[in-house]
């Protein structure tokens, strides 16, 4: 139908709108631009590596702060993580950065275990952002976000090979974090020898089947760089805080009785590199594969682990409802069932402590028979013993009342003779 058939059964009265007018809707990504801003942002950074590989000097350079922080001594019985959170300010941009240091990696004798503190620290903080999303009334847009983005892997420049350390902490890693290798304190070996050690470790890492993170190259804008930044992988890099006049000009920079070493002189370290792909370039992918690989990785175990699927076993679509109630009557059968296995284990054990009782009672009754035979014995023995007595006791008396009578007749018959001798005297 043509614009002015529409216009004529619209009315005269109605406003008409030119179809090549300006509607507004480019205007979003400012839109979005503005409320980013607003709100911030967060970064989480994982640095992993040997005590006095320079982690908290390479942060300091990295963005070019002085954050609080005390040595960490070698004398800890086991990895311990420290998290200290930041607010920083750059033009008009905030960010809420949080770095995570592993105090007392590779100090131990025993370093089977050393690994399992940083998974389980990774872990937890997976485990909070799902708690937080699987609440009723979530608030994720407050909430902290503490889940690790990137992870810092600083390797010894020993220039030989990767430690054992090294690969099997890479390995239980890969899969929950972004690892980012670098080869810590570069200028520690020479030119030569670090570029034959980036080729072992590459081998070693692909050998091995460790993941490291890979810079993004599906966007046209960044995909050169990117590109030429993963040939570059693990970055050699120097940190120092300490600015030194070179020329005309204040820079970064370590001084050594040999020379002097620029930390942003590409020529000498790839300080810059590492600082253009993790925080200019890429820190929103770095946020984004977090929470749309390793996030997601680690919901769907647990949410499996729980019990909950997509599909039936027909691969028919399963909704969480569904899935919710399945789970509950589950539960609640099993929950019946062991009911009533206890109530019958109860009723078994009632009728063996009862079996238990009357067993008793009946040996407490044979007991009190025998104890009651057994004092009628011995009441019939003292019975017969006191009849003894008292026959004794009257044998007795009567051989006593006998021996009296005899004796005052005894006595009688010598008064009667002793008069009789008197008389005679007198006579």
């Amino acid at each position: 139908m043509a614009a002015t058939d529409i216009a004529r059964q619209a009315g005269e009265g109605c406003r008409t709108v030119p179809l090549a007018g300006h509607v507004g809707f480019d205007s979003l990504p400012d839109q979005l631009v503005n409320q980013s801003i607003s709100q911030g942002f967060c970064f989480n950074i994982l640095c992993v590596g040997e005590t006095g590989l320079g982690k908290s000097t390479l942060m300091d350079t990295l963005f070019n702060t002085k954050f609080e922080g005390e040595p960490a001594t070698h004398t800890q019985p086991g990895v311990q993580l420290q998290s200290n959170t930041y607010d920083l300010q750059e033009s008009n941009v905030g960010l809420k950065l949080t770095i995570v240091s592993t105090v007392g990696f590779g100090d131990q004798i025993n370093k089977e275990d050393s690994y399992k503190p940083i998974v389980e620290f990774i872990d937890a903080q997976f485990e909070a952002y799902l708690q937080e999303e699987l609440k009723i009334r979530r608030l994720l847009h407050n909430y902290h976000d503490s889940r690790i983005h990137a992870c810092l892997y600083f390797i010894a420049p020993t220039g030989h090979s990767l430690k054992s350390l090294d690969l099997v902490t890479m390995k239980k890693l890969d899969s929950k974090v972004n690892i980012i290798p670098i080869i810590a304190k570069s200028d520690a070996i020479s030119k030569s020898e670090l570029t034959k050690f980036k080729i072992k470790i590459t081998s070693e890492l692909v050998s091995n089947g460790v993941q490291i993170y890979q810079f993004p190259t599906d966007d046209e804008l960044v995909a050169e760089i990117n590109g030429t930044m993963n040939a570059h992988l693990p970055f050699a890099v120097i940190g120092s805080t300490e600015e030194l006049k070179i020329g005309n000009k204040m820079v970064k920079a370590r001084q050594y009785p040999w020379g002097t070493v620029q930390v942003e002189n590409e020529a000498h370290c790839d300080f810059v590199k590492l600082r253009e792909m993790l925080i200019r370039v890429n820190m929103e992918d770095l946020r984004e594969q977090t929470h749309s690989r390793h996030y997601e990785l680690y919901r769907r175990c647990k949410l499996e682990e729980m019990g909950f699927k997509d599909t039936d076993p027909d691969s028919k679509p399963f909704s969480l409802q569904e899935t919710y109630e399945a789970k509950r009557n589950e539960f609640l059968g099993e929950l019946q069932k062991k009911e009533e296995e206890m109530r019958q284990m109860f009723v078994q054990r009632v009728k063996e402590k009862e079996a238990e009782l009357k067993e008793a009672e009946k040996e407490l009754h044979e007991k009190f028979d025998r104890l009651k035979k057994l004092h009628q014995d011995e009441k019939k023995k003292l019975e017969d013993k006191k009849k003894s007595l008292d026959d004794e006791v009257s044998a007795f008396k009567q051989r006593k009342t006998a021996a009296e009578l005899l004796q005052s007749q005894g006595s009688q018959a010598g008064g009667s003779q002793t008069l009789k001798r008197d008389k005679e005297k007198k006579n």
